[in-house]
């Protein structure tokens, strides 16, 4: 139907929205801030001597511009890598006889699901990648033979000999973040938090080796890791993608993890056929945003800059680190894709810095006067490549006009070439065969191999963290009757997290993990060995006669990116049925052992409470027995907390040195030994609402915290509570129903008499830029009972005054008609942002019907969309 239509629709006899209520509506509560949460503050922790050194050798002053640093007063660095003058010639010699076009075509990264090879060869593409929900033919299970294949299809285009000007080979780059996680079979290993609990910085070698070896039985041979991160704000979702909030242990694994990848410089090993070209992100300070928010702003001091954000990056370089990413977010309001002084003035000229700048997921778009299709601001700050998944072809246009007309100078244009050619020289990608032909390709022994395993288990063995061991309830004795409770025991996909599989590491099955060991089954592995018994009752609830004791796993489930942000750091679980399983359990006085999965520190002290000892396992990927492995005693607990965890849910920021007292500081770590407990923990959070998701705006028929349900037509307003709602005009009417519970879902009813607006009200402007530049989707659950083929259906955004976009979706309504069983309907945020919408101001939802219509409807949500789900329709008409 389309913006227009609706419009039309607005103004009609007998079906005019009542200007004053959609006036109130575009500016409800427009001027509340969207938080007035309160940071606390932080203080510099000790930072490396070097980096201290260098920085008191050239002192200076502060830049007076926000977002602009100071080069001078960060450490001086230089290439690691002499310059090679015969590669430069050569570098030189090539780009020569490159058109404009081809220059083009290297600087602009599209996702695979937005291009095939055919068009890779046509555009003279440098490079691609597979973003978290992109794999082979849309096949997100698809085996490595597949990807392989595929990795073929896009060299051999790339290289084909019929092209006019020189060829140049093409890379493929991927979130291999924890492990090649995008492939089935693939060793998974812990996710950065729990390897910085590790503290094993040749453990980390290990695993970027394996990682790396994987990889290449694939064909893919670019990573878009290590994540340097130094998360300071647990609230934040990447937390878990940190090593620590301290940037000496940042630091200590950067150059390790980068030589794991890369191999070591000056080696034979150095970005050789069993390595992959390693990805230093993101460039800077993404763990220090304001109040933890994903593509946030950082707002603290250029100080805090250089000796927090910015103290691992040196390490990394000097390792060699051929590609760095920018982030998304901003500092001091810039935003990093087109910050000048850090991207040109520090990263390239003050550290010498001569591989290529890489940007995110569109992140190119979100700088001011950018749009994703066109951002020439971000190659003259010092962007190399543009990552543009979805948006490469308008991109690419808008790029070629501006070289054409001398917007782009050439050469900034040819040095953000070179640097990408330079790099596939040094990786070998001029010299190699197909991907298929090259060493380890296609060796699907390696890919999951014991041998890489045995090092994730060892990994997940070295990452515990033990909180609390009163009366020395662990180690258990392997050769007892245990019982093991909750579900989370089972599931291989919680355990191991977000980046597994799918971008969100959600709506998968045991199934999709061939050779990966749960929690649950390396605990009856190890009980069996030894003559035991173990009984798994997901509640923990039934007779089970005489046991020695209880293990409840339990834990946050997967989530990825600004999916995961929250507003406290509370454990605050939909439903909190581990608290009745650890209460029940309790009151048998049976010995409890609580193994808490979690990709941060949370506020857990009534779990703490209710157990004996308690286990933070973090989110240690594939290989559960790990877990057995340090329970029942085989090794002593090595891990230590890599970040200060919480007293209470309100405290965050919470860092080692910045005057707060944690529960557990950082370090902190018990031994089988250290038998001895204080007492029982505060149970009050401090925080009075801890439930609620910025995901969420309806679940199971009641709006979310921040929400509320309305009925409007013709100037008229119900507002949705406990009871049934209907307009006196009897336009639209809504009724609690039951559908897998006690009023779980509404029945709405439009009688076509007149236009109908069913409304999800926020309570304030929410900011959804950044989910409507990712993969991320509305979602709304409903059952379609009744429609005539003439009612047209559109959902709406408010955004603030005088803003509003509208998106059809009446085929996908007329669809759903055919079965009336509950299903989901999608549409991608960014058709809303396609339509017009200020995604930073989003006050209200609604679902428009002209004509007769009843649905039930029973949660509003955000989520990942899958590939098949992110086209938008037709907004001039209705074609899905």
């Amino acid at each position: 139907m389309g913006l227009n239509h609706v419009s039309s629709l607005l103004h009609r006899p007998g079906t005019v929205l009542c200007c004053a209520i959609l006036c109130t509506l575009l500016a409800c509560n427009a001027d509340q801030p969207e938080s007035s949460d309160q940071q606390a503050p932080q203080m510099a922790p000790k930072v490396a001597p070097e980096l201290t050194a260098d920085a008191s050798r050239e002192p200076a002053a502060e830049p007076s511009a926000p977002g602009t640093v100071n080069p001078s007063t960060w450490p001086a660095a230089s290439a690691p890598m002499a310059r090679d003058e015969a590669l430069e010639k050569r570098l030189d010699e090539l780009l020569s006889n490159m058109s404009l076009e081809q220059k083009i075509g290297q600087i602009v990264q599209p996702d695979i699901a937005s291009i095939t090879p055919a068009e890779a060869a046509q555009y003279r593409i440098g490079s691609v990648l597979n973003g978290g929900n992109s794999a082979p033919a849309g096949q997100q299970y698809a085996p490595a033979e597949q990807w392989l294949a595929l990795a073929d299809e896009f060299y051999l285009a790339a290289i084909d000999p019929s092209l006019p000007g020189p060829t140049i080979p093409l890379i493929w780059g991927s979130d291999a973040v924890h492990g090649h996680g995008n492939v089935i079979g693939a060793t998974l290993f812990p996710h950065n938090v729990g390897l910085g609990a590790a503290d094993n910085p040749e453990l980390i070698r290990e695993i970027g080796r394996i990682t790396a070896l994987e990889m290449r039985v694939t064909g893919l041979d670019w990573t878009f890791a290590p994540t340097l991160a130094v998360a300071r704000d647990d609230r934040w979702g990447r937390t878990y993608e940190s090593y620590s909030e301290d940037p000496n242990r940042v630091t200590r694994y950067a150059n390790t993890v980068i030589e794991g990848l890369q191999g070591s410089l000056s080696t034979d090993q150095f970005l050789n056929d069993s390595r992959v070209i390693a990805t230093a992100k993101h460039f800077l300070a993404d763990g220090g945003t304001e109040l933890g928010r994903d593509q946030g702003d950082a707002v603290g001091s250029e100080a805090d800059l250089r000796t927090i954000h910015g103290a691992p990056y040196p390490a990394a370089l000097k390792a060699g680190a051929q590609a760095v990413m920018a982030s998304f977010s901003s500092w001091q309001g810039v935003k990093h894709h087109g910050n000048k002084s850090l991207l040109t003035g520090l990263l390239k000229e003050r550290w010498g810095f001569d591989g290529f700048v890489v940007g995110d997921w569109n992140g190119h778009g979100q700088i001011p006067g950018c749009s994703n299709e066109n951002c020439p601001q971000a190659l003259l700050a010092g962007l190399d490549m543009y990552m543009a998944p979805d948006s490469w072809r308008g991109l690419y246009d808008s790029l070629l006009s501006q070289a054409q007309n001398g917007e782009i100078p050439l050469p900034r244009l040819d040095d953000a070439v070179r640097r990408i050619l330079r790099v596939k020289f040094r990786a070998g990608i001029f010299d190699a065969p197909k991907p298929s032909e090259r060493q380890y390709a296609g060796d699907l022994s390696l890919l999951g191999s014991d041998a890489h395993r045995q090092v994730a288990r060892q990994a997940v063995r070295e990452s515990l963290v033990l909180l609390k061991n009163q009366g020395g309830a662990l180690p258990l004795a392997a050769g007892g009757r245990y019982l093991v409770a909750g579900s989370a025991a089972k599931n291989i996909s919680q355990q191991s997290g977000g980046w597994t599989l799918t971008w969100q590491g959600t709506d998968l099955t045991n199934e999709d993990f061939p050779g990966a060991t749960s929690i649950l089954d390396g605990l009856k592995q190890a009980v069996s060995a030894a003559g035991g018994e173990l009984i798994y009752d997901p509640a923990g609830t039934g007779d089970h006669g005489d046991i020695d004791g209880a293990i409840v796993v339990f834990g946050e489930q997967p989530y990825a990116e600004f999916k995961g942000d929250r507003d406290h750091v509370a454990f605050a679980p939909p439903v909190a049925d581990h608290l009745a399983t650890l209460r029940h359990l309790a009151e048998k006085n049976l010995p409890v052992v609580s193994v808490f999965l979690a990709g941060r520190p949370l506020w857990v002290n009534p779990e703490i409470n209710l157990s004996d000892a308690f286990v933070v396992a973090w989110l240690p990927g594939s290989e559960g027995g790990g877990v057995a492995d340090v329970l029942f005693g085989d090794a002593d607990f090595k891990g230590t907390l890599p970040m200060s965890w919480p007293a209470d849910a309100g405290q965050s920021p919470l860092n080692d040195g910045d005057g707060q007292t944690p529960q557990f500081p950082l370090g902190y770590g018990l031994k089988f030994a250290d038998t001895q407990w204080a007492g029982a923990l505060s149970e009050d959070p401090k925080v009075e609402n801890l439930g609620g998701s910025a995901d969420t705006l309806m679940r199971k028929g009641k709006a979310a915290p921040g929400w509320a349900l309305q009925l409007i037509s013709q100037g008229q307003i119900a507002v949705l509570g406990d009871g049934p709602g209907t307009l006196d005009n009897n336009a639209l009417s809504a009724k609690p129903i039951d559908i897998n519970g006690q009023e779980d879902a509404w029945r709405m009813q439009w009688s076509g008499s007149a236009l109908g607006l069913m409304t999800v009200l926020g309570d304030g402007p929410k900011n959804w830029m950044r989910e409507s530049n990712g993969d991320v989707a509305l979602s709304l659950e409903l059952a379609v009972q009744s429609i005539t083929p003439a009612t047209t259906v559109d959902l709406m955004v408010l955004c603030g005054a005088g803003c509003m976009a509208s998106v059809p979706v009446t085929a996908a309504i007329q669809q759903r008609a055919t079965d009336s069983a509950s299903a989901i309907v999608s549409l991608p945020l960014k058709c809303f942002a396609a339509a017009g919408a200020d995604m930073t101001q989003i006050t209200a939802l609604q679902i428009i019907s002209a004509g007769p219509l009843t649905l039930d409807l029973s949660s509003v949500t955000l989520a990942s969309a899958s590939p098949n789900d992110m086209q938008c329709p037709d907004l001039a008409g209705d074609t899905p």
